[in-house]
């Protein structure tokens, strides 16, 4: 959905279908990678536990998601650069829990967990296709690249704060896990307010509700912070919060279907 909205705003001409498929495989891969290597407690939660109850499937969906991802990837393999740059964040946010003392030592980069799945989410949904589509090169592209950024650091420091203390048990260092609660509010708040900006930046090239769209889930965001560090469960956290992130686009589509340019 994001990835579309990006087409929509940008207008980008590319190989997209082969793309979708390419970005829907190589999720599906890293998020079973991610949370195969992810040690847990069964009575943390019930989506922890129904994982740590089915290692085999995880293993098994990491292996479709990679041969999905390479069979999308032959028609883009021109573009092997700045695809070879997602594949490698979406690893090194990855690459502390790897049991090997080769990647230990990135569990001591103080900034590293957090903006790498940012910046990893908003470079594989915004940046890369208009890589890809040889248009990267305008200001569009840039304040784009800027709001999604800083809306999904925003809620990335939400998931950070609910697991502050188990990353600290682990060794995992972030800005999460270094500032005071006082702080991480400025660090959260200000990440809102620059995604704010960014969207108002692009609004003389884009229709008002494309740029209302945008702002609904940062004002929504720019609320939640509170409820969302007392209320941890599953529900709140991979369907509200998460769910934010895509807000905009299901918003964009809706308008879109209904009619509006």
């Amino acid at each position: 959905m994001m990835t579309w909205q990006t087409n929509e705003i940008l207008q980008l001409r590319y190989d997209w279908q082969n793309f979708y498929g390419f970005v829907f495989f190589a999720t599906l891969c890293s998020y079973n990678f991610h949370w195969y290597l992810t040690p847990g407690a069964i009575h943390q939660s019930e989506r922890i536990s129904w994982g740590l109850r089915r290692r085999k499937l995880q293993l098994l969906g990491c292996a479709i998601g990679m041969a999905g991802a390479a069979w999308f990837f032959r028609p883009l393999a021109p573009h092997w650069l700045p695809v070879s740059g997602a594949v490698l964040l979406t690893f090194l946010y990855s690459a502390p829990k790897v049991p090997h003392p080769a990647f230990r030592w990135l569990k001591k980069i103080a900034i590293g967990k957090t903006i790498f799945l940012a910046f990893v989410w908003t470079y594989v949904t915004t940046l890369l296709p208009a890589l890809i589509a040889g248009q990267a090169n305008n200001t569009a592209v840039l304040y784009l690249t800027a709001y999604r950024f800083f809306l999904i650091y925003a809620i990335c420091i939400l998931f950070d704060y609910r697991d502050r203390e188990a990353d600290r048990q682990e060794g995992i260092r972030s800005l999460i896990t270094w500032f005071d609660d006082r702080s991480l509010e400025k660090l959260y708040y200000g990440s809102v307010f620059l995604s704010a900006l960014s969207a108002l930046l692009l609004a003389p090239s884009i229709p008002l509700f494309v740029l209302c769209s945008l702002i609904v889930p940062v004002v929504i965001t720019s609320m939640i912070k509170r409820y969302a560090e007392t209320h941890t469960s599953d529900y709140v956290y991979y369907c509200y919060l998460d769910g934010l992130m895509m807000l905009s686009a299901l918003l964009h589509l809706a308008w879109t279907a209904a009619g509006g340019i």
